[in-house]
């Protein structure tokens, strides 16, 4: 079984097991919708790939993580896309859960799924006769997990600096994004009982990466290639790199990045697959080939204005 495998299995089974069928109706509908089938799910391969090559010695603790960080995240989105927010009517190729299910709907799910990731780690002290030490490390990657999603630099505090009239571009990013990528790798070495400091620069540097990817995205992407609406940052008015950089100079910030996340994966049996997972989803992130024929064209096409004026 492969880590995409995994983590489906995982995700199946805390859903099957937590959201019993008399859960109302509507509601079950709408957290299966935002859960399945998912998306990239890059935090909790993340995360289980530095679990994995930390030993994985508690194999079921490290499921629970990897489903408590994508319920974080799955939260997050179904959120971010309400009205109040970015109004978006699509998510992951189909419709947002809102759009699905209605904005009370909505907001019952994101709330459950937040609650849900700490069940499913709870649920961990309840299924396994822990050791202290394990039980310790379920309270360390709670607190990290908390430190990812709230207040002062988690995922709600980057939300709310989109509500400020004076953004720090960087803190904002930092938080809304690459906090959880943070915790994706702390979290993976804490289930493993390993020291989860030395990688801190491959979950910051990755973070950043993430969301300068998703900047330039929104500028040069189509929905086919990124499943939601394109151009929200002008729209929304939301500080952005491509703006701030411009896109070349986003574009060169992102792969710096992605430089320093692949080098700074820490010496261990699996640092080639994992520094080659990095660049392999760098490529999916913003395709270099799709990216110059964008530059190429808009070029193009800013000459030939040029010349009419």
């Amino acid at each position: 079984m492969n880590i995409e495998q995994r983590i489906q299995s995982a995700m199946e089974r805390y859903f099957r097991d937590l959201v019993s069928p008399s859960t109302p109706p509507t509601l079950r509908g709408a957290m299966e919708h935002a859960l399945f089938p998912g998306g990239a799910r890059i935090r909790p391969q993340l995360y289980m790939a530095v679990a994995m090559v930390s030993g994985d010695d508690s194999p079921e603790l490290t499921d629970a993580g990897a489903v408590a960080l994508e319920l974080m995240h799955s939260a997050s989105l179904v959120h971010d896309d309400m009205p109040c927010f970015d109004n978006a009517q699509t998510r992951r190729g189909k419709k947002s859960v809102h759009a699905a299910f209605s904005e009370p709907v909505a907001l019952l799910t994101g709330d459950a799924l937040i609650v849900m990731a700490y069940q499913v780690l709870l649920s961990q002290s309840e299924k396994m006769l822990l050791s202290p030490e394990q039980s310790n490390r379920v309270l360390k990657m709670m607190s990290v997990l908390s430190q990812g999603v709230g207040v002062p630099h988690g995922i709600v505090a980057g939300q709310a600096w989109e509500c400020e009239s004076k953004v720090d571009l960087w803190k904002y990013q930092r938080s809304k994004t690459g906090s959880l990528f943070t915790a994706a790798v702390f979290m993976g070495a804490i289930a493993a009982g390993a020291n989860p400091e030395p990688w801190r620069e491959v979950g910051e540097s990755l973070g950043d990466a993430y969301q300068i990817a998703d900047d330039i995205r929104d500028v040069v992407g189509h929905f086919s290639m990124i499943g939601k609406p394109v151009g929200q940052d002008v729209e929304h008015g939301r500080p952005s790199a491509a703006q701030a950089l411009g896109l070349e100079g986003a574009n060169l910030e992102f792969k710096r990045l992605i430089e320093n996340a692949a080098n700074g994966v820490p010496y261990c049996d699996g640092r080639d697959l994992l520094r080659a997972m990095i660049y392999k989803e760098s490529e999916r992130l913003v395709p270099q080939k799709e990216y110059q024929k964008y530059v190429k064209l808009a070029k193009m096409q800013s000459s030939k204005a040029e010349t009419v004026v």
